[in-house]
């Protein structure tokens, strides 16, 4: 079994002191004219630069570190984690994924509800604490193939049940057919996309207006991804530079993507607090992992492979950012599919903006499987 480093965070006092510089001479824009509505404002961006440069971080660090962290090598990368054992030595093993803009941090409210379950929640090769991969690409199969690692070899779990959102969906659904014999379920708040090719022969019309409605929504709000895709670097470096640039570049998709009404950036602290949003950042930063973050957009995830169907049970939770969602496509997916609802509440980031309700939905669910 690999050896485990613990793992505590203490950021030096001097990456802090450059930081509050950084902010305190940051060069704001005002709204251009007749802009796109998106999920930044210049007024919002200057109240969360002014909370950043303020903000106690040692008091969230202290709240970080309250969770058991460790480093372990996988693959060839050095792959951080959060385990939150249960005092239970038989309680069910959950491996808990985040995708982009999010870190692991965004995912630990939930987690911290599910004392009953051993929880991992992993960062991703180049987020957060671990190392991007050495060498070669960063591919779902490649991901997929570490996650599972770490549960089982790594960790000793001989059975777990997979969850992942945004870039680790499809993580999560190929852990789930490739190692049905150790995964005893699988919950989905982002239910299996057919690949592009797949899409046009679809003939179910109701499948045929989800996909059509996604493809217009792409068009004005696909911007980022297609950068992050084409022109990685030159983003990263400015991102990388600037603390201003890189919250407008986080937050904006936080807004967008969560549950919350347009119109008002700020109405996202609804779902995530103002300090959850201030740590994405935060861990962004001091870690300089922006650049290795936007891997899955040019190194496969953005056309991703077939990935088989499944055949160990699911529950699939459609969160409200995909609210149309057609069953069908999920039956057809999961070929075992235990529970199908759609969330009243929670979107993109369902785990982190609904916390209390995915840990009843994933502890209901687990527990009827027994």
């Amino acid at each position: 079994m690999t050896a485990l480093q613990p793992f505590e965070l203490h950021v030096p006092d001097e990456v802090l002191d450059d930081l509050r510089a950084r902010l305190e001479r940051t060069r704001l824009l005002p709204d251009s004219p007749r802009k796109p509505a998106s999920g930044m404002t210049a007024a919002y961006l200057r109240e969360l630069i002014d909370a950043w440069i303020a903000w106690d971080w040692r008091a969230r660090e202290t709240w970080l570190n309250g969770h058991p962290q460790f480093i372990a090598q996988v693959d060839d990368a050095a792959v951080h984690f959060v385990h939150l054992r249960s005092k239970r030595a038989d309680a069910p093993a959950l491996l808990v994924m985040h995708g982009w803009p999010h870190t692991f941090a965004l995912q630990l409210d939930f987690a911290d509800r599910l004392p009953d379950f051993h929880v991992v929640v992993a960062s991703l090769p180049g987020f957060a604490f671990s190392s991007p991969y050495a060498e070669g690409e960063m591919s779902e199969k490649r991901l997929a193939a570490t996650m599972h690692e770490l549960m089982t070899e790594v960790l000793g779990y001989e059975r777990y049940v997979t969850y992942g959102e945004d870039v680790t969906a499809n993580v999560s659904d190929l852990i789930a057919a490739r190692h049905a014999e150790h995964v005893a379920g699988i919950v989905a708040t982002h239910a299996h996309f057919p690949t592009g090719d797949e899409r046009d022969d679809l003939t179910d019309p109701a499948e045929r207006a989800f996909f059509d409605e996604l493809s217009a929504r792409h068009g004005p709000d696909g911007a980022y991804g297609h950068v992050q895709n084409t022109r990685p670097d030159t983003l990263a470096a400015a991102l990388n530079d600037s603390p201003a640039g890189l919250l407008a570049w986080l937050t904006e998709k936080l807004v967008e993507w969560s549950d919350t009404p347009p119109g008002d950036p700020s109405a996202v602290e609804r779902r995530i607090s103002r300090d959850r949003i201030l740590t994405e950042a935060m861990i962004y930063w001091i870690t300089q992992t922006i650049g290795s973050s936007f891997r899955p957009y040019y190194e496969g995830a953005d056309q991703p492979d077939p990935i088989p169907p499944t055949s160990v049970p699911a529950a699939v939770f459609i969160q409200r950012h995909e609210a149309g969602y057609p069953e069908s496509l999920a039956r057809r997916h999961y070929l075992d599919l235990r529970v199908f609802d759609r969330l009243d509440e929670g979107g993109h980031f369902a785990a982190g903006e609904v916390p209390d309700e995915m840990a009843a939905r994933v502890r209901e669910f687990v527990h009827s499987l027994n």
